[in-house]
């Protein structure tokens, strides 16, 4: 990753950014869509590294978040830059956004966050959104002498920002503030089903984990958006687990802590073929009355992509995780 403009592209921006109100899909391969809103501009975002004020409507959008592209899809713009989260260019392959893509496929401009300058400089951006990411302060900087950016958020911690918040951010800086809160009244209706559904979530803790290699195991705090998911499905989190975590999104345990694990319910996610089977092996796990008492469910993150919904959750994904996740966690 360039942390900083070099000189020959630094001498470049100034043209390119004179030239980006002309520029077009054609230019770079993907599809930039005006969304002929209306909206009133300019408009100011807060996030971590101060505020930035979005003069006109964006129509050349850079998403740099694992999940910001689902939001910007949800407002009627495909983005014409986006980051690989997976290392399998999914975009156009999740089912709650693959219509709104299309055929259109967008330029991989970096790998989580090791954005590549050049790449997003070409697209000639007129903003470059990136709530769920873990940009720098350098890296802000950077970019901002491209276009404007809206990082991420300064009250909370990194990948730990409520999706509510990051929503609206992402729906002011597009200037469909309207359109974002229906969709975000929306989404928090099918939670509120769910709660009502199912009042007996209310009474259980889970906790959300996954594994990559015998005897290791990964269990999510309270502030990652799968624990999030869980929560709003009416589910308590655990206070062990978040003490643990501190901070940070997930604490890695060996077996000797897999009592973290022996709550009411306990979510998997995985994405190895043989992790369920690895670890139903480990017979300290198979032990735990959560898994005697047929408590534990193992999610796939990919096929089908349950656990990528419950990961993403946005305004897109939610709702196909609840269409999946229910149904395994009232059998």
């Amino acid at each position: 990753m360039k942390k900083y403009l070099p000189v020959a592209l630094a001498a470049l921006v100034a043209a390119s950014l004179l030239s980006a109100c002309g520029g077009s899909a054609k230019e770079s391969g993907s599809s930039a869509t005006p969304s002929g809103t209306g909206g009133t501009f300019p408009v100011t975002v807060e996030h971590k590294y101060g505020k930035t004020e979005v003069k006109k409507e964006p129509v050349r959008v850079v998403t740099l978040g694992l999940s910001d592209q689902d939001t910007v899809l949800a407002l009627g713009i495909k983005p014409v830059g986006v980051v690989d989260w997976f290392k399998e260019s999914p975009y156009g392959k999740w089912p709650w956004a693959k219509p709104l893509w299309g055929d259109t496929v967008p330029t991989i401009v970096g790998e989580r966050d090791d954005y590549q300058v050049e790449k997003i400089l070409t697209l000639k951006p007129d903003l470059i959104i990136a709530q769920y990411s873990g940009m720098k302060k350098d890296q802000y900087e950077t970019l901002s002498k491209i276009a404007p950016v809206v990082a991420q958020s300064a009250k909370h911690d990194d990948y730990a920002a409520p999706w509510q918040e990051m929503t609206r951010n992402i729906g002011k800086a597009l200037g469909r503030e309207t359109k974002v809160n229906e969709l975000i009244t929306a989404i928090e209706k099918r939670f509120a089903d769910v709660r009502t559904a199912h009042p007996e979530f209310a009474k259980q803790t889970a906790v959300v984990a996954e594994s990559y290699e015998p005897g290791k195991y990964s269990v999510f705090s309270p502030t990652d958006p799968k624990t999030l998911f869980l929560k709003e499905m009416g589910f308590q989190h655990s206070e062990a687990v978040g003490k643990l975590a501190g901070t940070q999104s997930f604490a890695d345990i060996g077996t000797e802590r897999l009592d973290l694990l022996d709550v009411d319910r306990l979510l998997w996610v995985i994405d190895d073929p043989d992790a369920e089977k690895r670890i139903k092996e480990d017979p300290v796990y198979a032990k735990l009355k959560v898994v005697t008492a047929g408590r534990a469910v193992f999610v796939p993150y990919t096929e089908p992509p349950a656990g990528a919904a419950l990961a993403f959750n946005t305004v897109l994904s939610i709702p196909y995780g609840i269409d999946q996740l229910v149904p395994l966690l009232t059998k």
